[in-house]
Order: structure tokens, then C-alpha cells, then sequence
């Protein structure tokens, strides 16, 4: 019997695109029931920079891939989402990949009942956090919260 290594590829290609597809739409469904979706900012009214305060923004693109966007001002970029789940306390726990350091960082996102947005952890893919229990690693002082700007 002679098989044909053509079809099992073909059929490995679609189920491949089948679940990025699907993926990405648990991803985006994901943000968007949780409640990520927008811009945030510690102070929506002040211009972003640095060293004050960035404006962080989440979307959902045409083609379902969810992206984060960083403005600091005098800088800008913009990162994909690669995962988002949710954990039994409530915790947005995301991963994001960022092509200008070459890495994967993991954070926690916490949605307070006033509606504010707080960073519990943030970590790089080894595991070395600048943010832990809602405080920076390096001065120990609290995350701040953000609001949503839009």
C-alpha cells in the first residue's frame, strides 16, 4: 500500500489553523468578558511618559489576535497576547510576547470593584519578577491602580 504524505500534511496544516483559530478566539472571548478591553492609564488626563505613567492598551484586531500597546510618550510599541486564562480568584493572568527584548513576559492583572486595573505580578519567562504580591520587587512600594481612559 503506498500513502501519500501530501494528505497527512494537508490535514496537519488545517487542524493546525483550525486551532490557532479557535485559540484565538478563547483569547480575544477571554479579555473581553473579563473586562480588559481599552486603554488604561494611572492618570488619564496626564500625557504619557516614562517615568510618570505609560498608557497601556488592549484591542482585538480584524483578524482576532489581541494586542497590547504601550505609549510612554516618547516611545511606542505594540506586543500580541499569546495567552489569557483566568484563575479561581478572579486574576487575568496574561502572557505577552515582546519582539524588541526577545522574550515572553507572564503578568497578573487584578480587576478591583471600583473598576480599577492592578498589576499583582509581572515576571519574564525565568521566572524573575519586577512585580510581586502587588508590589515592585525593586522599592517594595504598592502597583498603582489605573483607570480605564475610554
Amino acid at each position: 500500500m503506498v500513502r501519500c504524505p501530501g494528505r497527512g500534511i494537508a490535514a496537519a496544516m488545517v487542524w493546525v489553523a483550525f486551532t490557532s483559530a479557535a485559540g484565538a478566539e478563547t483569547l480575544a472571548a477571554t479579555v473581553e468578558q473579563w473586562g480588559l478591553l481599552g486603554s488604561w492609564a494611572v492618570d488619564c488626563s496626564a500625557r504619557p511618559d516614562r517615568d510618570k505613567g505609560a498608557l497601556l492598551t488592549y484591542e482585538i484586531r480584524k483578524d482576532g489576535r489581541v494586542m497590547y500597546g504601550r505609549n510612554f510618550g516618547d516611545a511606542k510599541d505594540e506586543n500580541e497576547v499569546v495567552s489569557a486564562t483566568v484563575n479561581a480568584e478572579g486574576l487575568l493572568n496574561v502572557m505577552v510576547y515582546f519582539p524588541s527584548l526577545q522574550q515572553t513576559r507572564e503578568f497578573g492583572l487584578l480587576l478591583t470593584q471600583e473598576g480599577s486595573l492592578r498589576a499583582i505580578y509581572n515576571r519574564n519567562e525565568r521566572g524573575v519578577y519586577t512585580i510581586k504580591d502587588g508590589k515592585y520587587v525593586a522599592t517594595g512600594a504598592p502597583t498603582p491602580p489605573q483607570q480605564r481612559c475610554d
